[in-house]
């Protein structure tokens, strides 16, 4: 939002804009980058290791 009343110079505003733009960005790529991490961490359900697996099995007796 623009504020009309801020006194300080359209520069400085930009600036200030880009700083909260940068800060926003910043914090969204290390929640972004956390999310990532816990999907990383978590383990194969069993059910779909078995499907891999029968795959796995079908390739290589083709």
């Amino acid at each position: 939002m623009i504020d009309h009343n801020d006194s300080r110079p359209q520069s400085d505003r930009d600036d200030a804009s880009l700083d909260e733009a940068r800060l926003r960005q910043q914090a969204i790529g290390v929640k972004l980058r956390q999310m990532f991490d816990q999907v990383v961490n978590e383990p194969v359900p069993d059910d779909f290791l078995d499907i891999l697996r029968r795959a796995d099995e079908r390739k290589g007796g083709a």
